[in-house]
């Protein structure tokens, strides 16, 4: 099992979806709220993500294509 450490920040439209509940049902990775700031316009959450390496990677590029950005912490 792979662990990895992100930033995701997430534009205003965005703020108000399930974007990491959806990570975990899409995919078979955990994830683990550290740390995470967030408000009506703009909000970013560092998680920890748990995993195979390869569902990871396939979880993130799904992130990234709904419009989140992500950053390695």
């Amino acid at each position: 099992m792979a662990k990895q450490r992100v930033r995701f920040t997430f534009p205003a439209d965005l703020v108000t979806q399930s974007v990491i509940y959806d990570l975990g049902q899409k995919f078979r990775v955990v994830t683990n709220i550290r740390r995470a700031d967030v408000r009506e316009d703009v909000g970013w959450v560092v998680l920890e993500l748990e995993g195979a390496e390869e569902e990871i990677e396939h979880g993130l590029s799904w992130v990234a294509s709904v419009g989140v950005r992500i950053d390695p912490v």
